[in-house]
């Protein structure tokens, strides 16, 4: 049993590493700043889930499951939160094709309002 989930935990690691690789080979190559923060965030959260969770198999305890637990949840919630604040403040510096996009909510919140004086 333990070989088979050494097998399984070395094959998560690889899979995992290479997402993380993919992330990083996206974020170098791709052009346009939506398609960078998609190469940031799915294939680099999931690979870091990925190798967490072989190590957790690899090493087979609780205080080392209690320790990842908290790794994951925070790449979890900060990831989607970093790409949508990198991409707000693309858009607000007009380093986004807005031609591009299909629906601008935004669009609406960059004029100034009346009341505003300006």
């Amino acid at each position: 049993m333990d070989s088979i989930l050494d097998t399984i935990a070395l094959v998560l690691v690889l899979i995992g590493a290479l997402l993380c690789l993919t992330a990083a080979i996206g974020l170098v190559r791709f052009r346009d700043v939506p398609s960078r923060l998609h190469a940031a965030t799915k294939p680099q959260v999931l690979g870091v889930v990925l190798i967490c969770t072989a190590i957790a198999l690899s090493l087979r305890s609780w205080p080392v499951v209690a320790f990842l637990v908290p790794i994951v949840l925070i790449q979890l919630a900060t990831a989607p939160l970093s790409a949508h604040m990198v991409g707000r403040q693309a858009y607000r510096n007009g380093t986004i094709d807005r031609a591009s996009l299909r629906v601008d909510e935004l669009a609406e919140s960059s004029e100034t309002p009346p009341a505003a004086g300006g």
